[in-house]
């Protein structure tokens, strides 16, 4: 169950002295990382407007249709997650209820490596956009125009071209141009996360620990291999240091989905990242679905697929998973696309504490309470005692001199 290490605690001095330039010497320093790692010389670190209406305007028609579709589920389904406003009277006198209120300044990060992740832009900024965040800051190295397609559709209200650690601390920190947000969200390489979590040591706010991608897949006899396989390889294809994992009671079909892989793996323009991310992964049969259900749960994958008869029946044994994909036709990369979940995930098992991002990452639940003067007629001698029990006198005092 282990997986491929990643030792954030290596970078840290590297980490530090990023976060520390870009501090003291702002956009200069953005400008020299930026040329240092990534050997481009760039200007202007914002984006105008008018540069970002240009660039979506390249995307075909095909895709911005199924950028939309995307987006429609996207939104349809974290609309859903709206908080409804509950009043609940405790005791006679005293009212009780939650409100929401969105983060006001959130980051987004956006890597610019070997895939350029727009539909990442869909599942940080719609919820936001859905929250109200009143500013939805987003950082790329990225230039291909379905980014920009995204962001605009979305209402990314600022846009720069910045990547790395270097964006994290610009975010993180504020620089002349770029403001500073109260939440980093986005997935990254091993210098990103190292810099999201050192940012989240400075007080600022992040969506969750983040590692590489990953899959369980959990197959009976009524598995399809080739649907295995291509589930499996569609995580593997991320990098080299992504994890696939398949769980079945079914020797046949563990056995026919090793083969399936290899015959896969050949047409894959990625195969040597998934050849990679292969040497991290196993292939386990167990003897009965108690047995796996107990693994997967111990594992707490990023995405879970039940490829089995009953997929509901087995999900509900379930404590541990980011995502949970039902039944034969339910592949993994339906909800990395289009169909409304969100495939921002924990991983690294982090989901046995963690939820992947959702609509309540955007806002923070405000409690508010009321209070008549039965109220607190009514809960006041309890307030008293147990105040003074915690000898904190001032406290039951805020109570004697309102009932006297």
């Amino acid at each position: 169950m282990t997986r491929p290490s990643l030792d954030s605690r290596s970078l840290d001095t590297l980490i530090k002295d990023v976060f520390e330039q870009v501090k003291s010497s702002g956009d200069q320093a953005l400008r020299d990382f930026t040329l240092k790692f990534e050997k481009k010389s760039i200007s202007n670190l914002a984006y105008t407007s008018e540069e970002i209406s240009e660039k979506a305007s390249l995307v075909p028609q095909e895709l911005q249709d199924a950028i939309q579709v995307a987006y429609n589920n996207i939104y349809a389904f974290h609309e859903s997650q709206k908080l409804v406003e509950k009043r609940i009277e405790t005791s006679p006198g005293v009212v009780c209820w939650q409100k929401s209120s969105a983060i006001e300044r959130v980051g987004i990060y956006i890597p610019g490596g070997t895939a350029p992740l727009f539909s990442t832009i869909l599942m940080l900024a719609i919820p936001a956009q859905i929250a109200g965040c009143k500013e939805v800051v987003l950082c790329t190295p990225g230039e291909h125009p379905a980014l920009f397609y995204a962001a605009k559709l979305c209402g990314v209200t600022q846009m720069f071209r910045i990547g790395g650690s270097q964006a994290i601390a610009a975010m993180a920190q504020g620089t002349e141009s770029v403001p500073a947000v109260y939440k980093i969200f986005g997935p990254g390489n091993q210098y990103v996360t190292a810099a999201k979590m050192y940012a989240n040591r400075l007080g600022v706010a992040i969506d969750m620990p983040a590692g590489p991608s990953e899959v369980a897949v959990f197959a009976d006899e009524s598995a399809n291999p080739s649907y295995i396989a291509s589930d499996l390889l569609s995580q593997a294809e991320h990098g080299h240091d992504s994890q696939v994992i398949l769980v079945s009671t079914s020797e046949t079909i563990l056995n026919e989905s090793i083969e399936a892989i290899k015959i896969q793996l050949a047409d894959l323009p990625r195969q040597e990242f998934a050849e990679s991310a292969l040497k991290n992964s196993q292939f386990i049969l167990l003897k009965s679905k108690d047995e796996a259900i107990e693994l997967l749960n111990e594992y707490g994958a990023e995405h879970l697929i039940l490829a089995c008869e009953n997929p509901e029946n087995f999900a509900d044994s379930i404590t541990n998973a980011g995502s949970i994909f039902l039944g034969h036709f339910t592949p993994e990369s339906a909800g990395d696309y289009a169909s409304g979940t969100n495939h921002t995930l924990p991983t690294n098992g982090f989901a046995k504490a963690y939820s992947g991002v959702n609509l309540d990452s955007f806002v923070k639940k405000i409690t508010l309470q009321s209070i008549s003067k039965a109220g607190l007629e009514n809960i006041g001698p309890s307030i008293i005692q147990m105040a003074e029990a915690e000898s904190l006198q001032a406290h039951a005092n805020a109570v004697k001199i309102r009932l006297s």
